[in-house]
């Protein structure tokens, strides 16, 4: 049975996900559609992409080259900084920005996320969340969940203060190496129901500058009593805080491997202390043009 995890709305959310947003990935065309396929088949069965990838079409062509039905599949979608959304904050250009995903995707997303904080113009985080509220009360994305990205405490309480629709879910990266960072933002979310999703959850293995130091030994020797690979025992760590995990590749092999992650015996308490702990001696930022301004960063070195 693939792991799920439960959003506030009751909605279940396949835990790990399938990004096809990098890995050489976005605007790739026929790329992203040939490996979305075998994610499907594999059963992967969430798609995560947006409109600043240019893959909502190829996102709805997987689908149909994998012959999985669409309601076996959850897709996750963003407003993005290219969208019309984003060049003025009216009821008009969202509901464009909306229509025009929805015609590329085939269908209505199941969860549509605003990408980052900054495609609202200035001020307007409230008003925005508004009118993407509207369009699920209309109709236009009946049966939708919301929710937002890279979002601060700051840009939550934007949309707390207005919203008739409550947020269930915010894409961060996370993993290790960030838990010292995020804790506040992680509390504020556990206390308000709302799911994290992280995008980047194997960067201390593949973009970390020494490979993941100390955490990187911690995982080896786990994976190594499990006969698996590093990379699995992090994605099973995600997965196990509760967290959905959105990851990507091209490969088939390495493909099957995530897949098979849902299959994994769960990691021990000691375990998941001893990552968490190798994690907390270190703060390492992949995608640095997020969650750095009015976000304390926290003083620890890079590697540990």
């Amino acid at each position: 049975m693939p792991r799920t995890i439960t959003l506030s709305d009751g909605k279940k959310v396949p835990a790990i996900g399938w990004g096809n947003g990098t890995g050489g990935l976005a605007a790739s065309g026929t790329k992203a559609i040939d490996a979305g396929a075998i994610a499907l088949a594999d059963g992967i069965l969430h798609i995560d992409t947006a409109q600043l990838y240019q893959t909502e079409a190829e996102t709805a062509a997987s689908i149909k080259k994998a012959g999985v039905k669409r309601e076996e599949v959850w897709i996750t979608t963003k407003l993005s900084d290219n969208t019309i959304a984003a060049k003025a904050t009216t009821a008009a250009n969202v509901r464009a920005s909306i229509l025009e995903s929805i015609a590329k995707l085939e269908t209505i997303p199941d969860l549509v996320l605003i990408h980052n904080p900054y495609v609202p113009e200035k001020g307007k985080i409230g008003e925005f969340w508004t009118y993407l509220e509207d369009l699920v009360l209309d109709g236009t994305l009946k049966g939708a969940s919301l929710g937002f990205s890279n979002f601060r405490p700051q840009d939550i309480d934007d949309v707390l203060a207005v919203a008739r629709i409550k947020p269930v879910v915010n894409q961060l990266e996370y993993h290790p190496f960030l838990l010292t960072q995020l804790e506040p933002l992680l509390a504020k979310q556990a206390a308000l129901g709302i799911v994290t999703q992280s995008y980047g959850p194997l960067s201390p293995l593949l973009r970390h500058p020494s490979g993941g130091g100390s955490l990187k030994v911690v995982l080896e020797r786990i994976a190594s009593e499990r006969g698996v690979d590093p990379a699995s025992i992090l994605l099973l760590w995600t997965v196990q805080k509760g967290v959905v995990a959105v990851t990507t590749s091209t490969n088939a092999e390495r493909i099957q491997k995530l897949a098979d992650v849902d299959a994994l015996e769960d990691l021990t308490a000691e375990q998941i202390a001893e990552i968490d702990a190798a994690g907390k001696k270190a703060h390492y930022r992949f995608y640095k043009e997020h969650m750095f301004e009015d976000f304390p960063v926290p003083d620890l070195p890079e590697d540990a």
